[in-house]
């Protein structure tokens, strides 16, 4: 189900178990949350930037304090966001300098 919910994201489209990630702004950051074979794990990908989708983070749920996303996975999450915005700048730079020539 992971990945039909990321190629819907990357048509434009939401798969109905994707939600916003708590804790971030607005609907750009959204998770996933599958169960499977007594496990659950979590996909995260932002919708942020045009044409690129990112995926953020997957993990195995493991946290014993109900549905709360560890901090250390927020913080993983927020670097690799940071990182995200980065690249993306540099890839529309590259892609002005490619129509320009």
């Amino acid at each position: 189900m992971v990945g039909f919910a990321l190629y819907r994201a990357q048509l434009g489209k939401k798969h109905p178990d994707a939600k916003p990630l708590k804790g971030f702004k607005g609907a750009s950051v959204v998770e996933v949350v599958e169960d499977f074979d007594g496990d659950t794990y979590r996909t995260v990908y932002t919708v942020q930037f045009e044409e690129i989708l990112y995926v953020l983070h997957a993990f195995q749920k493991k946290s014993k304090r109900g549905i709360v996303t560890p901090k250390q996975d927020i913080d993983l999450i927020e670097s690799r966001l940071k990182r995200a915005q980065d690249h993306y700048e540099v890839y529309l730079r590259e892609k002005k300098n490619d129509k320009g020539n």
